[in-house]
């Protein structure tokens, strides 16, 4: 008869406060799980990715309607993807804005962005 597997043990989920967090996140014994949307929309609301948006797209649509339609398509390709962009990138820019910042530490903890989980 065969034994049964072994399932894995479940991540365990760290709950820390910041100074304890820099020395296990340097030593190695925490590893950092972004939450990718809930990141993207951190950001996003963070950079006032809307308000950027908009009045570039107004530009587009003004260039295209005056007359120089592949700048105005342009601008508006840019105006589309570069909040995307950002938003794909938060995870990497918020770790790093993440050791530097106790308050964004705390805003992230608490907006259930990341998830602090122990290294095996």
């Amino acid at each position: 008869m065969d034994k049964p597997a072994d399932k894995p043990a479940a991540p365990e989920i760290l709950a820390l406060d910041y100074p304890a967090f820099l020395a296990a996140y340097r030593n190695g014994e925490v590893i950092v799980n972004f939450e990718r949307k809930a990141a993207g929309r951190f950001l996003s609301a963070r950079m006032l990715l809307p308000l950027f948006m908009l009045p570039v797209l107004g530009i587009g649509v003004s260039l295209a309607l005056v007359g120089w339609l592949w700048s105005g398509l342009a601008v508006i390709a840019l105006a589309m993807l570069l909040p995307r962009i950002v938003k794909g990138g938060a995870p990497h820019f918020l770790m790093q804005q993440l050791l530097e910042d106790e308050g964004l530490y705390r805003e992230l903890v608490a907006g259930n962005v990341i998830e602090l989980v122990k290294r095996n």
